[in-house]
């Protein structure tokens, strides 16, 4: 390192690189780095959110086209949903210890090459191959999206930036994504098999070509100052802070051992922080279970309740515009009230719109409802998805959050063919109350994810280990 930074033994009470770096961001101005850093991590969410989204619009046309039946796309949904709990979890533990950089180099490349792949496929078999490996790359893209943009953000408002982060990659896709199935289903009008056939197929080729495009961009991303200083890196750390316009210290800066840490990223949140991470999982699991599970089916269910896709495609349509909504009421609510009670109280009120949803028996009835519901939902998962991104260290975040998304993202895998298990076996109501607990449940596990983030610096919440 330079003269600026020295061994622990230059002086006990030296300030150490890990300390002066947090302090320095969680102060900083937005700069035009920092508007490029959320920008393409924002472009890399939209390709994940954009992909799991759109496959609820999507099983209509696989269907009708006569490629696979309910069980096969039941089948193919989960493959993406088990690939993308592979992928977060092994990825979030890469990231911590390989650096977020590295990671974001590799992670769309594989998944756009795969998802055209899948597109292509002539077969479920392979369909499902391909589904699962593009998955498993995507699958870094969430823990990665909201620890690297937190690391980033001042303190003051981070919650508010996040939430912006989710607006355009993780709200404004809902929307967008339907809007395109619509579009490509209005385009190839006639009913047949093969107009089917080219809606599913040339969607995702579109979402494919979108990820390498991003890819393409983020290779001038620069690593987090955060990593870079708690990895024993920390003379590229200030030179990154003075990008930022942040000068370099007047005093000599100590390490410790959290400054060049050799820690294991899954030891330290499974020895250190057990009960976020298991609350974690709960959390996950319902608003997965919710906005992946019910939403890949919600086209089809109406489809059943006897309104014809393209009228079941549209209302779907008309309750996404909830999740944008959401995304703007989080940049209010969390800044302002905090991450914990925000999510606590839209859990709680989702739970209770999907009893009203699953009782609505008009069009208007079912939008309004359905609408609500959504808003709820996206409000609860997305405000506790960003309080898990502040709970865990430095030298853990990706790898805390990356074990409590996976887990919620493989126990949806199971819940996608419980959906259409329960609906055939028990009814529609059944389904609804399930999930309905299921959400009261995640009400109660947010209280233990750790302590309020609102204004507090990451390494207050949950300091770097050596």
């Amino acid at each position: 390192m330079a003269a600026t930074v020295t061994a622990t033994q230059m002086g006990g009470g030296a300030q150490t690189i890990e300390g002066f770096v947090n302090t320095s961001l969680d102060n900083a101005k937005i700069t035009p780095l920092h508007r490029r850093v959320i920008a393409l991590i924002a472009a890399g969410y939209f390709c994940d959110v954009i992909d799991y989204t759109l496959y609820g619009s999507l099983v209509p046309f696989i269907i009708k086209s006569g490629f696979g039946g309910p069980a096969d796309a039941a089948w193919i949904g989960s493959a993406t949903i088990f690939g993308l709990a592979l992928g977060t979890a092994s990825q979030g533990e890469f990231s911590d210890r390989l650096g977020r950089r590295f990671v974001y180099q590799f992670n769309l490349l594989f998944f756009g090459l795969f998802t055209i792949l899948g597109a292509l496929a002539p077969s479920v078999t392979l369909l499902v191959i391909c589904r699962f490996i593009a998955g498993i790359f995507l699958g870094a893209e969430q823990p990665l999206a909201f620890a690297y943009a937190g690391e980033w953000t001042p303190k003051a408002i981070r919650g508010r930036v996040l939430a912006i982060v989710h607006f355009i990659g993780g709200a404004c896709v809902w929307p967008i994504g339907t809007g395109l199935v619509l579009g490509f289903g209005a385009y190839f009008a006639s009913p047949d098999a093969a107009s089917a056939d080219h809606v599913w197929r040339g969607v995702w080729i579109l979402i494919g070509a979108l990820a390498l495009i991003v890819w393409v961009f983020r290779f001038t991303l620069p690593e987090s100052p955060r990593y870079l200083a708690t990895h024993g890196r920390g003379e590229e750390a200030l030179g990154l802070l003075e990008r930022l316009g942040i000068p370099r210290p007047t005093q000599p800066l100590s390490t410790d051992a959290a400054s060049n840490t050799k820690s294991d990223p899954f030891g330290v949140v499974f020895s250190m922080f057990p009960k976020r991470v298991i609350a974690g999982m709960i959390c996950f699991t319902a608003f997965f279970g919710i906005a992946i599970g019910l939403g890949a089916w919600l086209p089809n269910i109406m489809n059943a309740k006897g309104f014809s896709i393209t009228k079941s495609l549209e209302y779907t349509l008309a309750m996404n515009f909830a999740v944008p909504c959401a995304s703007i009421c989080m940049m209010f609510t969390l800044d302002k009230y905090g991450r914990k009670i925000t999510s606590i109280l839209t859990f709680i009120g989702a739970g209770v719109m999907a009893i009203a949803f699953a009782n609505a028996e008009t069009a208007i009835e079912l939008m309004v409802a359905g609408f609500i519901m959504t808003f709820f939902v996206q409000v609860a998962g997305n405000a506790m998805q960003i309080f898990a991104s502040e709970v865990f260290p430095t030298n853990a975040r990706a790898s805390g959050f990356g074990w409590a998304s996976g887990v919620g993202r493989l126990a949806t895998a199971f819940i996608m063919p419980t959906i259409l298990w329960v609906q055939t076996g028990f009814g529609l109501m059944t389904v609804f109350v399930s999930l309905a607990v299921l959400l009261f449940i995640a009400a109660v596990s947010v209280t233990q994810l750790g302590p309020e983030a609102r204004q507090k610096s990451l390494d207050e919440i949950a300091p770097p280990t050596g």
